[in-house]
């Protein structure tokens, strides 16, 4: 049924690797994976998506094989620095070929593999080797060497503010390095949930000390967020989250960058991501926020716990009174949401944000 849609322009090749064009193997199960996993003999390693649907799944196991199972290697890899991921779409794993209409023999076909490839960099921050110091000037010396210290975080300096939600230190690393903005970076893609919302919290903050003095350098960052969202062929993960943190941060820079992330709502997948976003910028300038009212009061009725529970709370920062209806409906409601402030994520009822919703009107 679906083939002869595409019949005409159905085109099946077989896969090769995005990053030198050689043809690789059928990817093989592995004990350690639950995924088929294979490699390309240029160093790549790359992963099968059956569904298309677990690329974040997928890109755990990636760089675990990448990085032979070693996960604070892993871990400590940062995006385009250390590692490079390409993405295979249309993939057939019974045929082992790409099927580019994504229909064959009847089947939708919308496997990925998920290729990384690891930079030759090892990765350590040069500026973290303690430079020479000055004999003839010792409070000059210990002035230089408190700098550096404020400076000069590793990635694993940043990784542990972040868990400690430590967030002091950081910001005045980063108003002498923008580099922490990449260290915070890398965060957003860590498979807990609480380390990618505190390192999205963190970016925001650290790129408004980092906005005093170059703002290009936020700029540039955030243009790299949007691109890593509206991009196929990567993987966005945390990178909604960060964007509203900017924006939350720097209002006066970025708020017209607030109907570009709304928009990114239009995809299922970002809705959620979206309106929690929305939330947090709408918790600090809720005046920012010129949203669709009919269609945000009728996300209160959507099945989604997570689309209605957001809803609610941007209903009630908005002061939406025609939503009065809708919320009281939701006062026996008690799913449950996990809602992210303060550095701790806690499960709130959708009964609870409806009431403090209504509060509000």
């Amino acid at each position: 049924m679906f083939e002869s849609k595409f019949q005409e322009k159905n085109i099946v090749e077989k896969p090769a690797c995005p990053f030198c064009t050689t043809p690789v193997e059928k990817p093989a199960e592995e004990r350690s994976s639950t995924m088929p996993m294979g490699s390309c003999t240029c160093g790549a390693v790359f992963v099968c998506d059956v569904t298309g649907h677990n690329l974040g799944s997928a890109m755990v196991e990636g760089l675990l094989h990448a990085c032979k199972g070693d996960s604070d290697k892993a871990w400590n890899l940062l995006p385009e620095e250390d590692y490079l991921e390409r993405q295979v779409k249309h993939y057939d794993l019974e045929t082992h070929s790409i099927i580019h209409s994504g229909a064959y023999q009847g089947r939708r076909i919308g496997g990925v593999l998920l290729f990384i490839r690891l930079q030759e960099s090892d990765g350590e921050n040069p500026r973290s080797k303690p430079g020479p110091t000055s004999v003839d000037s010792p409070r000059e010396s210990r002035d230089m060497q408190e700098e550096r210290a404020r400076a000069n975080l590793s990635k694993k300096d940043v990784e542990a503010l972040v868990n400690s939600y430590d967030v002091e230190p950081l910001v005045a690393a980063a108003e002498n390095d923008k580099r922490v903005l990449r260290s915070l970076k890398r965060l957003l893609y860590s498979p807990d949930d609480l380390q990618r919302l505190r390192a999205a919290e963190f970016i925001g903050r650290a790129s408004r000390a980092i906005g005093r003095r170059e703002p290009e350098a936020v700029s540039r960052l955030l243009q790299e967020l949007f691109s890593s969202v509206t991009d196929t062929a990567a993987s966005s993960w945390g990178a909604v989250d960060a964007i509203g943190e900017i924006i939350r941060c720097q209002p006066d820079l970025f708020s017209s960058s607030i109907r570009r992330l709304a928009l990114l709502s239009q995809d299922p997948s970002l809705a959620a991501d979206v309106l929690r976003a929305l939330v947090r910028i709408g918790g600090a300038r809720p005046d920012l926020l010129h949203v669709n009212a009919g269609a945000l009061i009728r996300l209160l009725e959507n099945p989604a716990p997570l689309l209605k529970g957001y809803a609610a709370m941007l209903v009630g920062l908005l002061k939406m009174g025609e939503a009065r209806e809708r919320l009281e409906a939701l006062r026996e409601n008690r799913s449950e949401i996990p809602v992210y402030d303060r550095g701790t994520i806690q499960k709130r009822t959708i009964a609870g944000i409806a009431q403090e919703a209504l509060g509000r009107l």
